[in-house]
């Protein structure tokens, strides 16, 4: 069946309705309030339509329509007007992120609270992932006989520090030649595929440094491999419970108890790839959100991917503004953790 103009003017009025109301939405609201040279029982014929074409729903008898999640999909690709956040927003929250710096994770953690206030949703932010990066390059500064101080530098920018015990002294000039032969063959690596390098071909290479490059090559995989937590920021979490499809008390407990599931949330935003998506209801892959809709996008530092931020809500949910907030809140992010690491 074709989606006429009349349709489509319907649809958009039944779900801008309902994200407003939370009441199902009648032939004459739309009636009056949206379509007025329309007659209700005009209206009623081409809601019948949308409802056989699977948009709408009607969740009791005699009683109005409700979007249904193809619904949301079609207003949300087809029909919505893109909303932007104006100067003033935009400088307020770039006021906010200048205040916050200092400490990249509390800078983060900021973002998570300015996203649940902003949209009055509840806000998930994942924390960097430097496993996400590529090493650059290795650096060996001697500190006392047995103590190496190790500087890597990855493709984004980020630095890790690490304080080497070793079993035995080694020279500077020693720790500059191992440092060259690890940058030959560690540099361009992604973290995760350190973990799976040839050590023998190493040791094979090692100028009559074996046991010292062992050591320090086991250490340095140890801690790039497992230095990131699955931290994941979480704010506004009792917004949900101002809104009325969460007033049955036990999909609100539902809800906070899978807020309380961290490792389920950080696995939510690690899959979360290029800039903004919408997953709506059941179009979500885990079946704990199945009634809500997810707004997520990524952060970068030079144009590398290391972490991702979301919006959790009810399927009515005011995308468009949502949308907007989130697209400008990862720029602001991407834009001042990139100018952070270059200084």
């Amino acid at each position: 069946m074709d989606m006429g103009n009349r349709k489509r003017l319907i649809l958009q009025a039944i779900i801008e309705d309902y994200i407003n109301h939370a009441e199902p939405v009648g032939s004459r609201t739309i009636s009056k309030k949206y379509l007025t040279g329309t007659s209700p029982a005009t209206i009623r014929n081409e809601m019948s339509d949308l409802e056989d074409m699977g948009y709408i729903e009607q969740p009791h008898t005699s009683a109005g329509r409700v979007p249904s999640d193809k619904g949301y999909r079609l207003y949300v690709d087809k029909i919505m007007k893109q909303n932007t956040i104006d100067e003033a927003q935009r400088e307020m929250i770039r006021r906010k992120f200048v205040d916050s710096l200092g400490e990249i994770d509390r800078l983060v953690k900021h973002v998570s609270k300015l996203l649940s206030q902003m949209t009055q949703y509840t806000s998930i932010v994942m924390a960097p992932q430097f496993r996400r990066t590529s090493v650059k390059q290795v650096q060996f500064i001697r500190i006392d006989k047995a103590a190496v101080l190790a500087v890597i530098v990855t493709d984004a920018g980020i630095l890790k520090n690490i304080i080497l015990r070793l079993r035995q002294d080694v020279t500077q000039d020693t720790l500059i030649r191992i440092s060259n032969m690890l940058n030959d063959k560690l540099s361009g690596l992604g973290i995760e595929d350190i973990e799976s390098i040839d050590l023998h071909d190493m040791l094979n290479d090692s100028m009559g440094h074996g046991e010292i490059i062992e050591q320090v090559v086991s250490e340095l995989i140890q801690t790039l491999l497992y230095s990131d937590t699955t931290e994941v920021y979480r704010d506004g979490v009792s917004n949900i419970l101002n809104l009325p499809e969460y007033s049955d008390i036990n999909k609100a407990r539902s809800f906070l108890n899978i807020m309380e599931e961290r490792e389920l949330l950080f696995k939510v935003l690690n899959d979360v790839r290029g800039d903004v998506n919408v997953s709506i209801g059941s179009e979500n892959k885990l079946e704990q959100f199945k009634e809500c809709s997810l707004i997520t996008a990524t952060y970068k530092v030079n144009d590398k991917t290391i972490g991702s931020v979301g919006i959790i809500g009810p399927t009515r949910m005011e995308y468009s503004k949502a949308i907007a907030i989130v697209e400008c809140m990862t720029k602001n992010l991407s834009e001042i953790l990139t100018s952070i690491l270059r200084r």
